[in-house]
């Protein structure tokens, strides 16, 4: 299974359609997306019905914490687990969140196979004990080039997509 984990949209629309079609294209089935999305309108009006596959969401730190579940909960395929979200897929344990001090923190418990985070803009990766840290950037593309990560489940392999390249 392919996986998409992006952070950091800030109502970025473009950004965010040209990575769908993208993603749609290339048999992404799930999002997890690390906070900051920003609008709830950006999940009603283009992630939710864009996406068929499962998305998974978390709070960044620049949304409305009332609304944005509220709207999240109006679709089937989205999902929003407050400040963190812990999913397993393939037998991996995952937990992600926005910030990468509660995100290292995840790592270090040694408790999840991989921890996703946003806030910083920036794609990163190490290995934290057996935990896999990751940032996949910003797509809005703000302070940095617009990327997003892509996890073969199957393969192990984590890809990172720089969206002008797409």
């Amino acid at each position: 299974m392919k996986i998409a984990i992006i952070s950091d949209t800030h109502d970025n629309v473009p950004n965010l359609e040209k990575a769908l079609v993208w993603m749609n294209k290339n048999n992404i089935e799930q999002i997890i997306h690390c906070g900051d999305l920003c609008a709830p309108s950006m999940i009603k009006e283009i992630l939710a019905p864009s996406f068929v596959g499962q998305i998974h969401m978390v709070f960044g730190n620049v949304e409305d914490r009332e609304l944005m579940p509220k709207v999240a909960g109006q679709f089937k395929n989205v999902r929003h687990y407050g400040d963190q979200g812990e999913i397993e897929i393939d037998n991996k344990k995952i937990a992600f969140v926005h910030f990468p001090r509660e995100a290292k923190e995840l790592a270090q418990s040694g408790n999840y196979d991989f921890v996703f985070y946003g806030h910083t803009h920036k794609p990163w990766t190490e290995k934290v004990g057996k935990t896999e840290l990751l940032n996949p950037g910003t797509l809005a593309g703000m302070f940095q080039k617009a990327t997003f990560a892509v996890w073969d489940t199957k393969t192990g392999e984590l890809e990172l997509k720089i969206l002008e390249r797409l």
